[in-house]
């Protein structure tokens, strides 16, 4: 994604859309402020060493989302219900705490049959 010829807004906002984020949320997992993604998604500038490592990370979750569940709608609805596996917390709610290796290990954990 963020390689290639698609605009860094039009790879924000497929990632918005499919994590089922709000800005603030997309700000929080990626571990920078609100300001910066909405010049992302403007195209006004591009990612900076942390800010960059993380979007690829929350790229390489979304294509994992994406063949970890079926429905378009799974990623969104998973991410957005409280689970066992988080204690009752959304998955939502670990990632916008940068957590992402939670998420990734929770996905770990469905590809293994096991229900989270």
């Amino acid at each position: 994604m963020m390689h290639g010829t698609i605009a860094l807004s039009a790879q924000v906002r497929q990632m918005l859309a499919t994590l089922g984020m709000d800005q603030k949320e997309f700000a929080a997992a990626v571990q920078t402020d609100t300001r910066t993604v909405r010049r992302w998604l403007a195209d006004e500038t591009y990612p900076q060493h942390g800010s960059r490592d993380k979007l690829l990370q929350i790229e390489a979750l979304v294509r994992r989302l994406d063949e970890s569940f079926d429905d378009p709608e799974g990623p969104t609805l998973w991410l957005h219900t409280p689970s066992g596996y988080f204690g009752g917390l959304q998955p939502l709610d670990a990632l916008t705490r940068g957590r992402i290796d939670l998420v990734e290990a929770a996905l770990d954990a469905i590809d293994a049959g096991v229900f989270v």
